[in-house]
């Protein structure tokens, strides 16, 4: 596989670049979102600087995935314009008040969001960004 052939949204690792719309780099992957077992891609959580809290990109807006590489359809301006990207709740499922004990147990255990388990704190994106700037 080349390095420009399209790549599934399962294969996104943490400190791929993204790029806007024109292909200008403009930050890393911090966080694929996401529920890997319906194959459900909701977005991604992308750093766009080194102290910037990171910016929520719905999937609606991710263009073409090569490895490595993440490519948005927006212009840098709209990607400016992004929200923070806040954590998913760890369960989706709402339970009526009759449900039983034991269905809401299980319910507290489900977690259909799926991220990469490397969380993102200032000293790896410093190592992402340097990998980056030295072509690794």
């Amino acid at each position: 596989m080349s390095s420009g052939d399209p790549v599934s949204w399962f294969v996104i690792e943490p400190g791929w670049k993204v790029v806007d719309a024109k292909g200008q780099e403009i930050g890393s992957v911090d966080e694929v979102v996401g529920d890997s077992g319906d194959d459900i891609f909701n977005g991604l959580s992308i750093s766009t600087s080194l102290l910037g809290r990171p910016r929520y990109v719905p999937s609606e807006q991710v263009g073409t995935i090569t490895h490595g590489r993440v490519q948005l359809k927006l212009t840098k301006d709209q990607i400016g314009r992004l929200g923070e990207f806040e954590e998913p709740p760890t369960t989706a499922e709402i339970l009526p008040d009759g449900a039983g004990a034991v269905r809401r147990a299980e319910a507290a255990v489900d977690a259909p969001v799926h991220s990469h388990e490397e969380r993102l704190n200032f000293l790896t994106r410093i190592r992402h960004a340097l990998r980056r700037a030295l072509g690794r």
